[in-house]
C-alpha cells in the first residue's frame, strides 16, 4: 500500500470508529420523534476542506447541475463519478447498516414489505438489478442569494428511506444564512418545519420521503421534504450522502 493509500485507509477508519461512539440509541429516539437527528463532528475541519476542495476536479463528477436551470433553487452541485473518493464511499458504506436498522422498523410500522440487507454492498446490488447503476453522492455549492427548494431525492423506483448531509463550511465564518430546513406534510393538519443548526462537520441524518408517526388509532405516514434556505453572504459547501444509486 503507497502512502496516499495509507493515508485514504486512515481516514476512513478514523470516520468509522466516531459513527460508532454515537449514541444510536439517542439520535434513533430524534429520528423517530423528528424525522432527523444531528451527528456531530463526523468530519474534522480537514476533512471538510478536502472534500470541500474536490469541487473545481472535473475527474471526480459525473454531471453538474445548474439548480435555477430546472427550477431547483439557485445554486450548484455535482454528482460524485464511481470509484467515489475515499472519504465519501467510506462514510456510505459504514452509516448504511446503523441507519437500514432503523429504515426496517420503518417500514414495518408503516406496512411496507421491503427490507433493506445488512451490508450497502448487498443494497446496490438491488439497485443494480433494478436498474439504478449512476452514483448519488454529491457536493453542493452556494453563493449569496442560493438557496434549494424543498424535495424529495429519490431517482427511481428502489429509494432508502434515510440520507445524510454534511456540513463543509463553518457558519458566521464561511457564510451566513443558509440553513437546512425539513417540512413534514401531516394528514389533515397543517405543515410542520424543523429548522437544523449544524456547525462545520456536523451531519444530519434524515428522512427522504415518509415515514411513521404514531397516532390514536395506530402508525400513519408523514410526508417530508428537505431545502436550505437562501444564503446571506460567502460561500457553503455541503456534501451529501444519498445510499440508493440513480436510473
Amino acid at each position: 500500500m503507497n502512502a496516499d493509500a495509507r493515508v485514504a485507509a486512515s481516514l476512513v477508519e478514523a470516520a468509522r470508529t466516531r459513527i460508532a461512539t454515537y449514541d444510536w440509541s439517542a439520535l434513533t429516539a430524534e429520528l423517530d420523534g423528528f424525522g432527523c437527528a444531528v451527528m456531530e463532528k463526523l468530519l474534522s475541519p480537514e476533512e471538510c476542506r478536502q472534500i470541500a476542495g474536490l469541487h473545481t476536479d472535473e475527474k471526480h463528477f459525473r454531471s453538474h447541475i445548474h439548480m435555477a436551470r430546472h427550477g431547483f433553487g439557485k445554486g450548484e452541485y455535482r454528482y460524485f463519478r464511481y470509484p467515489l473518493p475515499d472519504l465519501v464511499g467510506g462514510l456510505r458504506g459504514a452509516l448504511y447498516p446503523r441507519l437500514a436498522e432503523i429504515a426496517n422498523r420503518w417500514n414495518e410500522r408503516m406496512g411496507i414489505a421491503m427490507r433493506y440487507p445488512a451490508t450497502h454492498g448487498a443494497f446496490l446490488d438491488q439497485c443494480r438489478a433494478a436498474g439504478q447503476v449512476r452514483p448519488t453522492p454529491l457536493l453542493l455549492q452556494y453563493m449569496p442569494g442560493d438557496f434549494n427548494c424543498l424535495h424529495q431525492d429519490l431517482y427511481g423506483d428502489l429509494a432508502f428511506p434515510l440520507q445524510v448531509a454534511i456540513l463543509l463550511s463553518e457558519p458566521g465564518e464561511d457564510f451566513t444564512g443558509g440553513e437546512f430546513a425539513l417540512t413534514e406534510q401531516r394528514p389533515r393538519m397543517q405543515s410542520r418545519v424543523e429548522v437544523v443548526p449544524l456547525r462545520q462537520g456536523d451531519a444530519v441524518a434524515f428522512a427522504v420521503h415518509n415515514r411513521p408517526v404514531q397516532g390514536t388509532k395506530g402508525n400513519y405516514r408523514v410526508n417530508l421534504r428537505h431545502g436550505v434556505s437562501r444564503l446571506r453572504s460567502g460561500m457553503r459547501h455541503t456534501v451529501g450522502i444519498i445510499f440508493h444509486d440513480a436510473k
